[in-house]
């Protein structure tokens, strides 16, 4: 089995707990940890913009990855969403296995 951690930003902590809530229960990843305030600067239609945002790191199998990414999409207001995957190289093998039992469907 093979892990990722996907990383995402939402616009607002309400945001992101839509989209962790919503991704668990689909099992699409076995766990989501929401990280409020954060502050973005970035370019954005040639300019350097800044919002606050909050982070979503998803905890999920690697082939579940595409799936969750495109439910992201189609859940969140941004029409660019950060969603990118980070590969787990080394863990806990208990901690591992779990990641792989809940983000299998059932």
């Amino acid at each position: 089995m093979s892990a990722v951690f996907a990383y995402v930003t939402a616009g607002s902590p309400e945001e992101a707990d839509r989209l962790a809530r919503t991704i668990v229960a689909e099992r699409l990843a076995a766990c989501a940890n929401v990280i409020p305030g954060m502050r973005s600067v970035y370019w954005w239609e040639g300019k350097v913009s800044e919002a606050a945002e909050t982070v979503v790191v998803f905890k999920t199998r690697s082939d579940r990855f595409e799936a969750l990414a495109a439910r992201v999409k189609a859940l969140h207001s941004y029409e660019c969403p950060c969603v990118v995957a980070l590969p787990v190289t080394a863990g806990l093998a208990p901690y591992l296995e779990w990641i792989e039992s809940e983000s299998t469907p059932r």
